[in-house]
């Protein structure tokens, strides 16, 4: 991966381009930050620029040996740790037995989030980098470089790491073999153990800038330029998360619309109304009942935030924000509170397999009340 394909970031590209050209390179680096800023494309980057044998200034090259095959990430003295679901039966315990699939992740999305991963490899069940992973790093690290001056090893998500594996890679952080740095990538780094943490050279990534976002996305997607704008703000500094509202884009205004028909509803108390509601709502599943849900929880606090005249904190659209106009008056300090806790436990209630219909008509009824303080 080239520095060039990275979102933003210019100024840490330069702190890292310039370890290697002063040719003081740290072994042992954590970059930590939000999901999505570009952590691990900084790591994948950086690893490139370090073996190049070409590189210029401000990249790598590209184009020789080393660089087509860190491209394709199967470069022999690269090496990656990442959370697994491991699965005995198949005696599939180590990251060597996922990094096919790792490779095509990460090939297909740089900006790939942890949930996305363990979506893709374990139905979403609890990842982690276990036991035996540490003999595995050891024995990759004591053998001599293949092709290039540096062994890289690329650790994501170091935090997830089972105690006795975060014990062995502590012990080789403190003894390295000679030429080799250790990458690591974190989106929560006090999780990581004290003592790992305590030798490493830390790295923060700030989020990327709206303006980059919207550049970016504008090459990427179709959307006009105002919502996108309006996404990137919602984004905060992520692309991952830009990715996520960009998809979301038609849901969201099914959403909207849905939310505008609640609070008509629940307003007049029109149970004739609601039923229908209600039930076309049921009808599309648990999971878009508790988007639906999230989605209401954010326009309340929107629309709570505008009643208190902040415009410029406001992350609406224009379709919502003609909506506000009016409705935002109905959200104040006497209401605001327990609308939230009780689209919050309406959505808790939904997740431990609730009645929607009626989870949902009780929900309308508790928003007549609230409505009219």
């Amino acid at each position: 991966m080239l520095f060039s394909d990275i979102i933003g970031q210019e100024l840490i590209k330069e702190q890292l381009r310039q370890t290697v050209r002063a040719q003081r390179l740290p072994h042992a680096q954590l970059f930590s930050g939000a999901e999505g800023v570009g952590k691990l494309p900084l790591a994948l980057a950086y690893a490139q620029y370090i073996n190049c044998e070409n590189r210029n200034e401000q990249d790598s090259c590209g184009v020789c040996p080393s660089c087509v095959k860190f491209n394709k990430m199967v470069h022999p003295d690269l090496h990656f740790v990442f959370p697994i679901v491991k699965n005995e039966a198949k005696k599939m315990t180590v990251c060597d037995n996922f990094l096919a699939d790792f490779r095509e992740a990460i090939l297909t999305n740089p900006y790939v989030t942890i949930n996305t991963w363990l979506n893709q490899i374990g139905d979403g069940k609890q990842g982690q980098i276990y036991t035996n992973e540490g003999d595995e790093i050891i024995r990759k690290l004591n053998l001599k470089t293949y092709e290039s001056d540096y062994k890289i090893m690329i650790i994501w998500e170091p935090e997830k790491m089972h105690e006795s594996c975060a014990n062995r890679v502590l012990k080789i952080i403190e003894e390295p073999p000679p030429k080799t740095i250790f990458l690591l990538v974190s989106d929560t780094p006090d999780e990581i153990i004290g003592t790992i943490q305590s030798r490493l050279q830390r790295t923060t990534i700030p989020p990327i800038s709206e303006l980059e976002l919207v550049q970016h996305a504008q090459k990427t997607y179709t959307l006009p330029t105002d919502e996108l704008q309006l996404l990137s703000r919602m984004a905060q500094g992520s692309w991952s998360h830009m990715q996520a509202l960009v998809e979301q884009t038609d849901e969201m205004k099914i959403n909207f619309e849905r939310f505008v028909q609640m609070m008509r509803f629940s307003w007049a108390l029109n149970i004739k109304e609601l039923r229908p509601w209600v039930d076309e709502l049921v009808a599309a599943g648990r999971e878009e009942e508790k988007r639906f849900l999230q989605y209401a929880q954010r326009m309340i606090r929107e629309n709570f935030v505008l009643h208190l005249q902040q415009p410029t904190l406001n992350y609406m659209s224009q379709q919502e924000q003609a909506f506000a106009q009016k409705f935002s008056q109905f959200i104040n300090e006497r209401n605001i509170l327990d609308m939230i806790n009780e689209l919050a436990l309406a959505e808790a209630q939904i997740e431990q397999n609730g009645n929607g219909k009626i989870i949902l008509l009780d929900l309308s009824i508790k928003l007549y009340r609230l409505l009219k303080k």
